[in-house]
């Protein structure tokens, strides 16, 4: 263990010790993070989250914010969703109640890709519950998170250059063909969303396969409804995806546009996933973006 991963293991018993002081301490076991958080379990039971945001105000506000979304989205959910133990705003630190199962991605490919339909029909449920309230019901609570698509081909394209020479060479020339293209028409009605649905954020019963949880609302905000589609398309694949559209209900959005805006997205945020496992050495990010391109390009 480094210094530095010494040091934040002493910030967690620190932090569960200051907030819990009748809670006995008996492991700490570092969970990983994704781009914007690190995450410890402390005695297999309290999850204990550190944003990654440099700026001190910001990681206050991003912890007491996403707290406060925590609370509004128990209210939506028909899944179980964290409950905050304690938040500490300083240090950007949310605690919480470990939910039950484990995360998709930790899931192995081909498992996932058994189940993956039926996963991907209680998300779409998830998405119709989401999607259906009013978004004035949730003003001043998340932002308006809406890029045009031009927007996220310029990122994807940024993104694209710092992993081109890890993408297998069969798919550069579709890569760089969908990066020349002109992306869809944007005119959408935007919509209340997790807005980072990847397989990392979904818990599920390695023994029913059923969902346990969503966790991590760091991101949830008003935007276009094809982006968390988009996510479960790039990490589950086009069956997953059709399952589903199919269990989505709704009279707000055109089907058919919206499974067309959700692989543009999943094709655009490969290559972010991609360099977020590459940078971080993190194999599974990198596995399941590699994969994915079999079904993108």
């Amino acid at each position: 263990m480094t210094s530095r991963s010494r040091d934040r293991v002493a910030d967690v018993r620190s932090v569960v010790a200051t907030h819990v002081p009748d809670y006995r301490i008996e492991s700490v076991v570092p969970l990983g993070g994704g781009l914007d958080n690190l995450a410890y379990e402390v005695n297999g039971e309290l999850v204990v989250r550190f944003s990654k945001e440099p700026d001190l105000a910001r990681r206050a506000a991003l912890v007491c914010h996403e707290a406060r979304v925590l609370a509004a989205v128990a209210d939506i959910s028909p899944l179980p969703v964290p409950e905050p133990a304690f938040t500490v705003a300083e240090q950007g630190c949310l605690a919480y109640r470990k939910l039950p199962g484990m995360p998709l991605l930790d899931v192995p490919r081909h498992r996932r890709s058994a189940h993956g339909t039926s996963i991907a029909a209680t998300l779409g449920e998830l998405l119709t519950a989401l999607h259906a309230v009013p978004v004035d019901r949730l003003a001043g609570l998340v932002d308006t998170d809406h890029q045009p698509p031009a927007e996220w081909r310029h990122e994807a394209a940024e993104n694209y250059a710092t992993v081109a020479g890890q993408v297998p060479a069969v798919h550069r020339r579709s890569v760089e063909a969908f990066l020349d293209a002109a992306p869809p028409n944007d005119g959408c009605t935007p919509t209340f969303s997790h807005n980072d649905l990847g397989i990392e954020h979904v818990l599920i019963d390695p023994d029913t396969w059923t969902v346990t949880g969503i966790i991590d609302w760091s991101d949830a905000a008003v935007v276009d409804p094809a982006c968390d589609f988009g996510l479960l398309h790039r990490d589950l694949g086009p069956a997953a995806t059709r399952a589903a559209i199919r269990s989505y209900r709704t009279d707000a959005h055109d089907l058919a546009a919206l499974g067309e805006r959700a692989v543009f997205y999943a094709r655009c945020s490969v290559f972010e996933d991609l360099a977020h496992g590459i940078g971080t050495g993190q194999d599974k990010y990198v596995d399941k973006s590699l994969a994915a391109m079999e079904w993108l390009f």
